[in-house]
C-alpha cells in the first residue's frame, strides 16, 4: 500500500489522480497529517510513502516529519514541496526562507542520466515553485 500524507493542499489530489492514471489497481491510502502518528503509520507498513505539499514550514506540516524519521530506510519516501522539506529536516537540514522568490521560473537541469533522470533529455528545463 501507497501512502499519501496529505497535508491540507489542493495539490494532493493532482498526485492522487496522477497515480491513478498511471496505475487505476494501485493500493493508495491518503491521510491527512494531523489524523495518524507515526507509530500509526508504521504499523500500516506501508511500500511507499509520499508526503504532500502544503502551506507554511515542515514544523507546522503535522505528522510528516516524524513519519520521515519513523519510515527512513523502511519505505522509499518521496516527498513534494514541503514533503520534500519535512525529509530535508528530518535529516538534519535546516529549512530556510529564499533571498529572492523562484515560483514558476524554469531552469535547466544537467543531471548524469542515471536513476529518477534515466530517459530524460540533457539539459532538461524544469520549473521552480519556491
Amino acid at each position: 500500500m501507497i501512502l499519501l500524507i496529505d497535508n491540507y493542499d489542493s495539490f494532493t489530489y493532482n498526485l492522487v489522480q496522477r497515480l491513478g492514471e498511471l496505475d487505476p489497481s494501485l493500493d493508495l491510502e491518503v491521510v491527512r497529517n494531523d489524523k495518524i502518528t507515526a507509530e500509526e503509520i508504521a504499523a500500516k507498513a506501508p511500500t511507499h510513502v509520499i508526503i504532500s505539499p502544503g502551506p507554511c514550514t515542515p514544523n507546522e506540516a503535522g505528522v510528516s516529519v516524524a513519519c520521515v524519521r519513523a519510515m527512513m530506510g523502511r519505505a522509499p519516501l518521496l516527498g513534494v514541496c514541503l514533503g520534500h522539506q519535512s525529509i530535508g529536516q528530518a535529516t538534519g537540514g535546516k529549512i530556510v526562507r529564499a533571498k529572492r522568490l523562484m515560483h514558476g521560473k524554469t531552469d535547466r537541469i544537467e543531471h548524469n542520466n542515471r536513476g529518477l533522470f534515466a530517459g530524460l533529455p540533457n539539459p532538461l528545463t524544469a520549473t521552480r515553485y519556491h
